[in-house]
C-alpha cells in the first residue's frame, strides 16, 4: 500500500532576536562570536515550549479538521515533562478524542525524522497519524549554539494513499542507518548540550553517514540522485549542504535554504520545518529528499503529487516567518529562558500548586477550550454550565460540548497591568466576545511592546503556558488571545 503526506503545517514564534545583539553582549569574552552575528533567530515567548509550538503547528496543518486520526506523535529533545506524555497534551488541546495512540519521540537530533518514518510505516496498515515536532533548546550564554539555534515546530498528517492522486506527497523510499557517532550530547539532569569539534562532525559524520543513508533511500525509491529537486539538510554549517549534494550526485540547485539566517536551527524539528517549507514551493512530480542526522541518519524520499497545489496550510512556515518582530533586548531573552537570575518581586512568590483532581475534571475546558452550546436555543457560552445564560431560555442541563479554540473574537475590554506579576510585563488581559456567541476573560499574548489595543479589534486564540509551578516542576496550559493583525505581520 502506498503511503504519504496528506497535510502539513508549521509554526515559528513571533520574536526574532538579532544575532548582533548576542554577539555584542558576549564578544568581550569570545570575539569569534562576531562572525556569527549576522541575521536573526526565532525565540519562543516565555509562555511557549515544545508542546505549545507543536499544537500551533498542528492547528496550521489540520486547519480545523482532525477527524479520522488514529495517533499523535510528538518529537522533541526539549519536552517539558519527563514523565507525563507530552503528545497526550497535544491531543487534548486539539480535541482529538481518546481513541488514539500517543507517543513521545526523543533522545536524538533525528527524532523528528524518526517519528515521521515510523508513522509512515504504521500508515501502511491503514492508520492516519499526526506527526508533530518542536524544539525550544536551552543554550549557554556566549556559546555558538546560542546564535545558531532557533525555536520552531512542524506537523504532518500521514496515511495511506490511493492511486487516484489522494495525498500531496507520496513516499517513494526511506532508509535509516544507526551509528553511535557522538557529535554532541546532553547527559541526565544536564541543562545544556556538550558539543564536539565542527570539522570532525563534518568530515566523519555528515560527509560519511548521510551519503550512505541517502543513497540507500534513493535506491529503494528507484530514483537517480540527479533527479532530486529539493534536498532538505538541517544543519547550521555553511556549505556542507552543497558538499553533500555533490558527493551524493544531487544537483547543486536542489539544496534548500536551511533558514539559518532568519530562523536558526530548530533541533530535531528542523528537518520537518524545512520539509514543510519545501512543500509550500514543490510542484507535481518533483522529488524531495529530507534527512535527519543524529547518532546515524534517516533519509526519506517523497514525490509531490498533483494535489499539492490545493493543499496549502493556513499560514505555513512562510506565513509565520512573515509574522515577526525584531528584538535586540538580549537581557529579556536571558530572563525569560531562566538563563539569569532576575528579581521578580513579592507577587511572583505566590504558591502555584495545581490541584490535579480539579485539573482532570476540567481538562476539556482547560486544554481544549471547550464551552457549551444550548440544545434548546443554540446559545454559545464559555465556560459550559448547567443553566443556559440566555435570559429568554435558562434551560437546565441543555449544554452540548462546543469548541472555542478555532473561533475569532472581538476585544470587548482590556487592562495592561503592571501590578500583577508577569514574566513579560505588563500583563495584558480582558474580555473577548466571540463572533458566533459566547465570551471569556482571557490573558493576552504576543502583544507588541507599546502597542495600543483597540476595542473591537479581532483576536485569535493560541495555546500557551498559563503559569509555572517552579517548586514542583509543573506547568499549566490554557488558551490566550492575540491580535489577529499580529498573525498577519502587522
Amino acid at each position: 500500500m502506498s503511503v504519504g503526506i496528506h497535510a502539513y503545517g508549521g509554526y515559528v514564534p513571533k520574536t526574532r532576536l538579532q544575532r548582533a545583539a548576542i554577539a555584542a553582549a558576549n564578544a568581550w569574552f569570545n570575539p569569534a562570536l562576531k562572525g556569527l552575528g549576522r541575521g536573526e533567530r526565532a525565540i519562543a515567548n516565555w509562555d511557549e515550549d515544545a508542546v505549545t509550538m507543536a499544537v500551533e503547528a498542528a492547528r496550521d496543518c489540520l486547519n480545523g479538521g482532525g477527524g479520522g486520526l488514529t495517533g499523535v506523535y510528538l518529537a522533541s529533545t526539549s519536552l517539558p515533562f519527563q514523565d507525563r506524555q507530552n503528545a497526550g497534551i497535544v491531543a487534548e488541546a486539539l480535541n482529538l478524542g481518546t481513541a488514539l495512540q500517543t507517543m513521545d519521540v526523543a533522545g536524538s537530533q533525528r527524532a523528528g525524522t524518526s517519528a515521521l518514518a515510523t508513522a509512515l510505516k504504521v500508515a501502511a496498515g491503514g492508520d492516519r497519524i499526526l506527526v508533530t515536532a518542536a524544539e525550544k533548546r536551552r543554550t549557554k550564554a556566549a556559546s555558538p549554539l546560542e546564535l545558531t539555534t532557533g525555536d520552531a515546530g512542524a506537523a504532518f498528517v500521514v496515511g495511506p494513499m490511493a492511486d487516484d492522486g489522494d495525498g500531496i506527497a507520496r513516499l517513494r523510499g526511506q532508509a535509516t542507518q544507526s551509528t553511535d557517532f557522538i557529535d554532541h550530547y546532553r547527559g541526565q539532569d544536564e541543562a545544556y548540550d556538550y558539543t564536539w569539534e565542527e570539522r570532525w562532525i563534518r568530515d566523519e559524520g555528515y560527509l560519511k553517514i548521510i551519503p550512505a543513508a541517502t543513497a540507500e533511500a534513493l535506491d529503494a525509491a528507484g530514483i537517480e540522485a540527479g533527479a532530486v529537486t529539493h534536498f532538505c539538510f538541517p544543519a547550521a554549517m555553511a556549505r556542507v549542504g552543497g558538499m553533500l549534494a555533490k558527493k551524493i550526485g544531487m544537483p547543486a540547485e536542489s539544496v534548500r535554504d536551511n533558514l539559518q539566517g532568519t530562523l536558526g536551527e530548530a533541533g530535531c524539528a528542523h528537518p520537518l520545518v524545512m520539509l514543510a517549507h519545501c512543500l509550500e514551493d514543490a510542484k507535481p512530480g518533483e522529488i524531495i529528499v529530507v534527512v535527519g542526522f543524529g547518532q546515524g541518519c534517516d533519509a526519506l524520499v517523497f514525490e509531490a503529487t498533483d494535489a499539492i497545489a490545493g493543499a496549502r496550510p493556513e499560514h505555513g512556515v512562510t506565513g509565520y516567518m512573515a509574522r515577526k518582530r525584531a528584538d535586540d533586548n538580549y537581557a529579556r531573552f536571558l530572563a525569560i529562558n531562566d538563563l539569569m537570575v532576575i528579581e521578580q518581586g513579592l507577587r511572583s512568590e505566590v504558591d502555584k500548586q495545581t490541584g490535579l483532581t480539579t485539573h482532570f475534571r476540567n481538562k476539556q475546558m482547560i486544554l481544549g477550550l471547550i464551552g457549551g452550546e444550548c440544545t434548546a436555543c443554540g446559545t454559545l457560552q464559555f465556560p459550559k454550565s448547567n443553566i443556559c445564560v440566555n435570559p429568554n431560555c435558562n434551560a437546565v442541563d441543555s449544554q452540548d460540548d462546543h469548541p472555542f479554540s478555532s473561533k475569532v473574537g472581538k476585544l470587548n475590554s482590556y487592562t495592561a497591568d503592571r501590578l500583577t506579576y508577569s514574566m513579560d510585563p505588563p500583563a495584558y488581559y480582558g474580555m473577548i466576545q466571540f463572533d458566533e456567541g459566547g465570551r471569556g476573560m482571557l490573558d493576552f499574548t504576543d502583544v507588541e511592546p507599546g502597542r495600543d489595543l483597540q476595542v473591537g479589534e479581532p483576536m485569535r486564540m493560541m495555546f500557551r503556558v498559563k503559569d509555572y509551578d517552579t517548586k514542583r516542576g509543573f506547568r499549566r496550559y490554557f488558551w490566550k488571545a492575540t491580535p489577529v493583525n499580529a498573525m498577519e505581520g502587522e
